[in-house]
């Protein structure tokens, strides 16, 4: 088993210990006993109730467990199909980007350069790949969202 979902188990197992009891009590046990029998053991994390959950750092994988307890356990059919289209959404998003990144054609192409503009240089040309970089990963967007969304409905 990976080392990132052992300590995203502690990590849940943590963050449900500030459920109410009633909503606690909505996942089965099993799946409680799941988390306890498979988390990791010297991972020490500490959910800090003065901030929303949205400012928490938690692991991606954290994020993925807490969509599936909410999806499964807390969310009515409404909610249940809202959040299948966030999925969804991203789920071809992520492969029109990997069809964008993998495309055969693009494969072979020479990467782009720029001209340096430094006199003490004496205008040489540097080859430079230019490298895009994601800011959030994909699941902690649809967990804001999801977060977000609770939020609104309970007002």
């Amino acid at each position: 088993m990976s080392n990132n979902y052992e300590k995203a188990y502690t990590e849940v197992l943590e963050i449900l210990k500030y459920l109410p009891k009633e909503e606690y009590e909505k996942i089965p046990e099993e799946r409680i006993e799941f988390f306890k029998n498979n988390c990791a053991k010297d991972y020490s994390f500490k959910f800090d109730i003065s901030k929303t959950l949205e400012e928490q750092k938690f692991l991606e994988e954290t994020n993925s467990i807490i969509i599936i307890l909410f999806r499964d356990y807390f969310a009515t059919d409404k909610q249940k199909e809202k959040l299948q289209k966030i999925l969804l959404e991203n789920e071809r998003k992520y492969q029109e980007k990997q069809k964008e990144i993998y495309n055969p054609d693009k494969l072979f192409e020479k990467p782009n350069t720029m001209k340096i503009e430094n006199e003490a240089q004496n205008n040489k040309t540097a080859n430079m790949q230019l490298i895009e970089v994601q800011n959030e990963s994909k699941l902690r967007l649809i967990f804001e969202k999801i977060i977000s969304w609770i939020k609104n409905l309970k007002k």
